[in-house]
This record gives C-alpha cells, structure tokens and sequence, in this order.
C-alpha cells in the first residue's frame, strides 16, 4: 500500500502534512523599518519538510493586500494541495510568523538579512521539523514524461454508476479503442486511502499511466473515484475493504452493460489494498475473467503493518532499539482497535496511549517513529483499520479460480515481496487454481517505479511513474488471457 500522509499511497497512512516544532529563534538587527521590509518579504517562498520516509515541498505566496497589511496563503505541491489559508502573518524584529490554524499549526522563522531566505521551523499538533524557505520566482514543474497528453488515440468519457446496495453513486473514466468492439476490458482498484481514479500520490498519476497503456493495447479501461473522493458519493471514513469490494462487483455491472465491453472478458487490476480486493470480488463473482495484484499482500494486515514499518524506519537510519519501541507502541494500539468494538470507546483508549507515549519519548524519538503514521489514521479510520488487521487474505484468494497474475517489486518496502508472493502462491496451491503466474521485479518499489531504496521519500523524486518492464509484462499477460 501506499503511503497516505495526507499522502494516500499506502498501508500505513503517513499524516506528515505539516510535522515540525518552533524552536527558538534568534532576533536579527535591521537597520530600515519592519514597514519598509515588508514589501521585500512579497512573493513566493519555498522550503523542503524532510519527514522520516517523507519529502514534502512547502510553499508560502506572500502577498499585500488594498490596505498594504501582509496576507498569505500555503501549498503543498507533492500532496496537490493549494491555497491553504494563512490566517496571521507577522513580521517583528526580523521574525516572520505565519499562522495557518485550519491544519493546527505554523511557521516561525528569522528573516535573512539579504531577503532571499527564512531559517525556521515549523509546528503542527506539538511536532516539530526545521524547514528553510528560499524566495523563487515560480514553483518548479514536476518532470512526469509518462503522462499522457490529449488528444488521445482512443476514446474517453465521463461516466458515472450506481452501487444500489450502498446507496451511493461512484464516478470514473472510461477508456476505449476507436475501433468496433467488443473489447476485453479491467476495472482498475486503487490502494488504501481515500484516492482519486487517477490514484493521484506523491505527484504521480499512475492510474492514468496503466489506463493509457492499456487503452492502447485494445484493452477498455474503467478508473474510479473511492466513494466519498471526486464525483463519487458515500462516507470513506467508515467503508472498508469489504465495502470497496462492493463497489467493484457494481462497476462490473456497469462494464457489462457497455455494448463496446466483452462480458466474457472483463478483468481486475489491484494495486496494494486494491489486490486485496481484487481476489475478494473474484471469490465472488464468475463475471471475473482474470486478475492482476500489484504490490498485493497474502499476510493480515497486521503482520504487513509491523513489517512495514519496521524496514521503512531501518532505511530511514532509525535505532533498533527504537523501531522494538516503535514495535510496542503499534501493539498496543492495534489491540484497542480488535478487541474495542465501540468507536467512541476505541478514540479514548487511544488517545491515552498517544499521550503516555509522548511523556516516555524524547522529542526527537517522538519524530522519528511519526505518531501520525500509527495513531492518527486508526482514530479516523477505525472501521477500515479493525478490518484490515485481521482480514487474512490468502482465505479469498484459495477460492480464486481464474487466472492470477501477482507482481511484486523487488524494492517494496511496503508489501514486503518475498513474504507477500510466497503466500500468495501457497493459498492459490491450496485452492487448485490452475493458471497463476507470481514474480518479482528486480530494483521496483511499492509503486513499480525503478528505485534505489525502495522508501516513499523517493516516490516523488523519481520521474518514472511505471517501469516500463511492468506495464509490457502486465499488458503481455492480459492479451494472452484474452486472445487479443
């Protein structure tokens, strides 16, 4: 899964949004008036927030109002958030401060003398990250050469359908050949969080990447918004995985009611969470021609979740001694969530546990094994995380009998693929599926980007957003299935 800081691109939910503390900050001499400087403090500020496993861009737009009072507003380029409000800016003593009270924190830094950078830090919730702004002309683009730019060779429309048995509506794209059909087509299922139907994340669209490629093959692609994101309706924050598998089963009504759509042939691709789902609806419905998991799992969520955290905490340089008390820390929380079946009562229990542990953990031990990727999703999220830490998927995929691809990057810190395929495999054995396919790709990451450590940090470094050995072994496999 993916990480989903207000990142969704993962199992474990980083909330890495804003994570830093003010320190304090030296006062500074200027020889003009704070009036005078605060016409050079106009313009666009931009600092890196280097977060354990994370690196976000953080920009301030700094402007003056008819009354020539200071105003600003914040983004957050890699997490695709614009124009947050800066409710309070401040500039005294060479000191500017900016308070951004919708997301519970802000930014205090010392003015350098020739205007061109801020040193400070930032706070949100209590943590603490320093972060350097430096004055830019223009927010640099993000290199994504994969990308595909319209016009497209291929027909793309709007649509939107109805899970009855939810009550809700879920909203997409679908991607189809010029040429008559029918033709064989895959419901894309996207990771853990609550994601677009582009599975938008760390500046990546690798959802519209695999719908293009695919497109393009002759293969009819459907890409959708979680409940609750975009144009589709329902509550994400008390859906499941269960719930999700409901909404593919009603997207593959949908695909079946399309004249350019072969029933026969109608496939699933899930990526992280979504290969979880992917078998779950195939154990279900004879509708499912085949399946794909990318970046799948066959162990309960829990032993992911420990596993998870423990290799992306070791590559980020973190104590062993800090990952066994980041260890305790998950266990007690996880079980508040299996055995507290009210909501309410679970809240309270964890935020007991959230607050002893920060008066047993230093400041920067606090930091390093980021609260917000183990307390805060499960208070959010409680219905999905009870799910997920004791849904075993290997019980579905023993009932998958059609055709299984399962692929895994070599470099998944998230996924863990030597665990995950072998147990993935073993349960398909057990079921007796006859036609599966399990490998592993050498140097790929959770995303299937061609990495060197495999860590999140890197997803939105890397320009690649699909290793091309990925889409032509995926594409490859499907046409095989499907005649095509």
């Amino acid at each position: 899964m993916v990480f989903k800081t207000v990142l969704k691109f993962g199992v474990i939910g980083l909330t890495c949004f804003m994570l830093a503390i003010i320190g304090g900050v030296n006062m500074v001499s200027f020889a003009q008036t704070e009036v005078n400087f605060e016409d050079n403090l106009v313009g666009i500020w931009q600092g890196k927030l280097e977060v354990p496993g994370v690196s976000l861009r953080i920009v301030f737009n700094i402007t003056k109002d008819a009354e020539g009072k200071l105003t600003a507003t914040m983004d957050s380029p890699d997490q695709r958030v614009k124009d947050i409000p800066v409710e309070e800016v401040t500039f005294k003593d060479g000191i500017l401060h900016l308070e951004v009270k919708s997301a519970g924190g802000f930014f205090e830094g010392k003015v350098q003398e020739n205007f061109l950078s801020i040193e400070g830090e930032l706070n949100q919730a209590g943590q603490s990250l320093p972060l350097m702004l430096e004055r830019v002309e223009e927010i640099a683009r993000i290199n994504r050469p994969q990308e595909p730019k319209k016009p497209y060779p291929y027909k793309e429309e709007e649509v939107t359908y109805e899970n009855r048995n939810a009550g809700i509506t879920l909203a997409g794209t679908l991607t189809f050949p010029f040429e008559k059909g029918p033709f064989p087509a895959v419901l894309l299922i996207t990771g853990s969080g609550a994601q677009d139907r582009n599975e938008t994340a760390a500046n990546h669209k690798p959802f519209l990447v695999w719908a293009d490629y695919l497109t393009r093959l002759g293969i009819a692609v459907l890409r959708v918004d979680d409940r609750g994101v975009g144009g589709s309706t329902g509550d994400f924050l008390q859906a499941t995985s269960e719930d999700f598998a409901g909404d593919v089963l009603a997207g593959i009504e949908y695909l079946k009611s399309r004249k350019e759509i072969d029933p026969r042939q109608i496939g699933l691709i899930g990526h992280s969470e979504g290969a979880i789902i992917a078998p779950m609806v195939a154990a279900q419905s004879p509708d499912v021609a085949f399946i794909v998991m990318m970046g799948g799992m066959g162990l309960t969520g829990e032993e992911i979740l420990y596993l998870q955290s423990a290799l992306i905490l070791k590559v980020n340089g973190v104590s062993d001694e800090l990952i066994t008390k980041s260890r305790a820390l998950q266990e007690s929380i996880y079980t508040v969530l299996k055995i507290e079946k009210d909501d309410a009562v679970a809240a309270e229990e964890l935020h007991k546990i959230i607050e002893n542990a920060k008066l047993e953990l230093s400041d920067e031990e606090r930091e390093k094994i980021l609260f917000g990727a183990f307390i805060e999703p499960p208070i959010k999220l409680i219905p999905w995380y009870r799910y997920f830490l004791t849904n075993d998927p290997k019980t579905a995929l023993a009932k998958v009998k059609c055709p299984v691809l399962a692929i895994n990057g070599e470099k998944d810190l998230q996924a863990l693929p030597k665990e995950s395929l072998q147990s993935i495999e073993e349960a398909l054995i057990a079921g007796g599926n006859k036609d599966y396919t399990v490998k592993e790709l050498p140097d790929l990451n959770h995303l299937f980007q061609t990495a060197q450590t495999g860590a999140p940090s890197e997803y939105s470094q890397i320009e690649e957003t699909i290793a091309p050995e990925a889409l032509d072994l995926v594409g490859k496999w499907i046409l095989d299935r499907t005649g095509e």
